[in-house]
């Protein structure tokens, strides 16, 4: 123990960012969790597509067309407060918001939560991590019939 004291009193500013680091974590890991924002994984949200949730794809129109989680209905997060009256018919639905990476489903989720929708996730790792996962994906590509 005395050897750990020693350290910390030699060593000032590297335990000084220790401890910073360690307040931050647990500073950011309080404000998600008071926030109520809530990323699911992909086996989660699985679980609640099949539950019929609404899939709610936040990428652009071509980033839909190359590959979209079945039945998902897009609307750019750019258009999010422009068409969201097409999503009050979901209002009582859970909804699973998916972009790209993770990181602008958070803020959709965030920003469907203050306008009423209770039942709103994101999906952890967005379509990145959906594939990750080994999960399928819809494309817009046609097959050719087999005579």
């Amino acid at each position: 123990m005395d050897q750990y004291l020693e350290f910390a009193a030699n060593h000032s500013l590297l335990m000084a960012a220790l401890l910073f680091s360690f307040f931050l974590l647990v500073f950011t890991e309080l404000r998600r969790k008071a926030s109520g924002l809530i990323n699911v994984e992909p086996q989660d949200a699985v679980k609640l597509i099949n539950n019929d949730a609404l899939v709610l794809d936040l990428r652009s129109v071509d980033a839909f067309a190359k590959g979209h989680i079945v039945n998902a209905k897009n609307i750019p997060f750019d258009e999010l407060d422009a068409k969201s009256d097409k999503l009050t018919d979901f209002r009582n639905k859970a909804i699973v918001a998916v972009c790209d990476a993770g990181t602008v489903s958070t803020r959709a989720v965030d920003k469907l939560r203050k306008s009423g929708f209770e039942s709103v996730y994101g999906l952890k790792g967005g379509i990145a991590g959906w594939t990750q996962a080994n999960l399928p994906l819809v494309t817009a590509r046609k097959t050719k019939k087999k005579s």
